[in-house]
């Protein structure tokens, strides 16, 4: 008896390995469970709205390319208080290799330069809201403005040339 064969008996009447046509229908088969299993499921307990928006977004910041911009500065943290100083702007920096990204937040919006200047197109990424991402222009010195997300966290993903930078998600 020979069991390396495809087809084999094993003695009890069965086949030892299974030949190539039965591996196939059972792929198939297998295939056709996973569908009608994805059909039901969508039917009786759907994904909401939201969380797949949600989802869809955060694979959107999935990027091999983008490199982390590291805090290197915060003005809550690293600044000496000034007394008497209200409504003062947070003074942020963040660093990657040669790329640098200084950034104001104020209550009115957000201004930054990105050093070395250069041209950048930012989009400000938020956090759990239904608002698509605010897309900011840096001009040939490096320079942009723009509004901040009304609410929850923030990060900056810069495209400058064809470097995509991410900075780490902060609050206003």
């Amino acid at each position: 008896m020979d069991n390396g064969a495809a087809g084999a008996d094993d003695g009890f009447g069965e086949d030892a390995v299974p030949d190539e046509a039965a591996l196939d229908d059972t792929e198939f088969g297998a295939g056709l469970l996973e569908e009608e299993l994805r059909q039901a499921a969508a039917i009786l307990d759907p994904v909401p709205a939201e969380l797949r928006r949600l989802a869809v977004d955060a694979y959107a910041l999935y990027d091999l390319d983008a490199r982390l911009a590291e805090l290197t500065f915060d003005s809550l943290v690293d600044a000496i208080p000034v007394r008497g100083a209200t409504d003062v702007p947070r003074m942020l920096t963040f660093r990657t290799g040669e790329l640098s990204v200084d950034v104001e937040v104020t209550a009115h919006g957000l201004i930054g330069q990105v050093l070395p200047p250069q041209p950048a197109r930012i989009e400000v990424l938020g956090g759990p809201h239904p608002a698509a991402p605010a897309t900011l222009t840096a001009d040939t010195m490096g320079r942009f403005a723009g509004e901040l997300p009304r609410t929850g966290p923030f990060a900056l993903r810069l495209r400058t040339g064809g470097e995509v930078v991410v900075t780490e998600w902060m609050r206003a």
